[in-house]
């Protein structure tokens, strides 16, 4: 399966692709079963997997579970280069271009492109933009770069327009894991009216009203995980799948 053309037919036929983030640090394998059977009856569309430490998870095991208990596409989503697996169906291959740590816009790739190349993963282009969310977030400690300021949508959309120039296949929005506050509205649209690519918008979505708001801004793809790292949230996983999915009537 060619993940992006995927994103791209889910975005097409039911208005934005809503994804979960699975870090094997923070779910529980014993309770993985549970939460993947959750998501799929909920009609999400995919995962995202990773960590920014990866301290107590086995990260191939965690990916081989996750692809034995659903076909939804596994996708990475990188916190360092070993984050690499041939389990998974492609890889979020994500310069911090809001920032200007070499490191992060060129460096780690060309120590991860020769694995990425080896496990015959699908790389997935991504201008990665931090936004200033109320707090330092992890994504901004690791990277050593300073986020978007949240009142400077111009910035942020002459940005993600640099990075559709270079090649880019998506480009996303990150207020970061746990965040304050989510990427400003008035940002999501102003870089998803410049941007012919889709734009991701992650962190701090903690209602589908929330959601919904992105999709409305603009958003293709909208990425929860920090909020059902709760288990007492793990029934709200429909109800933010209907809002993302806007194309798709609601059905009781």
């Amino acid at each position: 399966m060619n993940i992006y053309n995927y994103l791209l037919e889910t975005i097409d036929k039911k208005g934005a692709a809503y994804l979960i983030l699975l870090d094997p640090d923070k779910l529980d394998t014993s309770k993985l079963e549970k939460f993947i059977q959750g998501t799929k009856d909920a009609n999400v569309d995919g995962y995202l997997v990773g960590g920014s430490l990866m301290l107590n998870g086995d990260f191939e095991g965690f990916i081989r579970k996750v692809k034995q208990l659903s076909k939804l596409p596994a996708i990475i989503f990188p916190g360092a280069i070993n984050q690499v697996s041939s389990l998974a169906d492609a890889i979020l291959y994500l310069s911090v271009v809001s920032g200007r740590n070499p490191e992060h816009l060129i460096g780690k790739h060309v120590l991860s492109a020769p694995l990425i190349k080896q496990k015959n993963l699908e790389p997935l282009s991504t201008g990665y933009i931090l936004v200033e969310s109320g707090a330092p977030t992890t994504a901004q400690y690791m990277s050593g770069s300073m986020p978007i300021p949240r009142d400077k949508p111009e910035i942020a959309a002459a940005t993600a327009l640099a990075s559709e120039y270079l090649g880019m296949k998506l480009v996303y929005l990150e207020a970061g894991s746990g965040a304050q506050q989510t990427v400003p509205n008035e940002m999501v649209k102003a870089v998803s009216s410049v941007c012919s690519i889709p734009v991701i918008v992650g962190g701090g979505i903690r209602s589908p009203k929330t959601a919904r708001e992105k999709v409305d801004s603009g958003a293709k793809i909208i990425v929860t995980g920090n909020f059902f790292e709760n288990e007492n949230n793990w029934s709200l996983v429909k109800e933010f799948s209907d809002a993302v999915h806007k194309k798709v009537p609601i059905t009781t």
